[in-house]
């Protein structure tokens, strides 16, 4: 092999030896930078495929806070009732009539009592007040009406009983009466202008001026105060 054996120069098989050498090693190393060249493209597909599934993995799935912490939008808000109006209060029922048998004795339920007065009078006048009583009931009925159980009283501003009808001249009757259905009774009176107390022990002087209300009694039905300006 060192020696190359043929009808032609040494340096010519030289050169050929050397030419099949250089190809030889040129196959060699273009087989192993093709060889190397597939490993490293297939390496880097896969690791783009792996990236890239990596990346659509972690598009896909929400952040780990999300995971942990619902977000807002995915919290329901419970909704509250519709709340009803309120109703509105009824109104109030009418009182019903008091009840009353025909003939029977009227009751203070069906007794209505008013006091009239002049309004106004001068100190020391004898003005004349009435008491007026009154059937209220859609029936007759019977009541008695006895001087005795009638009473008028005179108090002034501050409510202190300044005279009454009853404390130096009471009278007594006997006076039941049927009364119908709407009738009134009058009684009048005629008041000195003094003052009184019940006992009557105390000297009586004239009422002084200023602003009173006089109220009336029928046994124990009372009726409203009635203004009376003294001057």
């Amino acid at each position: 092999m060192l020696h190359p054996v043929g009808p032609l120069p040494a340096a010519v098989y030289w050169r050929r030896r050397l030419l099949v050498l250089a190809l030889l090693v040129a196959v060699l190393g273009g087989g192993s930078w093709l060889g190397v060249a597939l490993l490293t493209g297939s390496e880097g597909a896969a690791s783009a495929a792996g990236t890239s599934e990596a990346a659509s993995s972690s598009s896909a799935e929400p952040p780990a806070l999300d995971r942990v912490v619902p977000s807002l939008a995915g919290v329901l808000t419970p909704t509250p009732p519709p709340t009803a109006a309120p109703a509105e209060p009824a109104a109030p029922a009418a009182p019903a009539a008091p009840v009353q048998e025909a003939g029977a004795p009227c009751s203070d339920d069906v007794v209505a009592l008013e006091v009239r007065t002049p309004g106004t009078v001068a100190a020391g006048s004898a003005p004349t007040f009435e008491l007026v009583v009154t059937n209220t009931a859609a029936v007759p009925c019977t009541r008695v009406l006895d001087a005795q159980l009638q009473e008028m009283v005179l108090l002034d501003a501050a409510g202190a009983r300044v005279w009454g009808s009853n404390d130096c001249q009471p009278e007594t009757s006997a006076d039941t009466r049927t009364l119908a259905p709407g009738e009134q009774v009058v009684f009048p009176l005629t008041w000195s202008g003094l003052t009184s107390e019940p006992s009557c022990t105390v000297p009586r002087v004239a009422v002084a001026p200023g602003q009173y209300v006089l109220r009336a009694r029928l046994d124990a039905k009372t009726s409203p105060d009635a203004v009376l300006a003294i001057v």
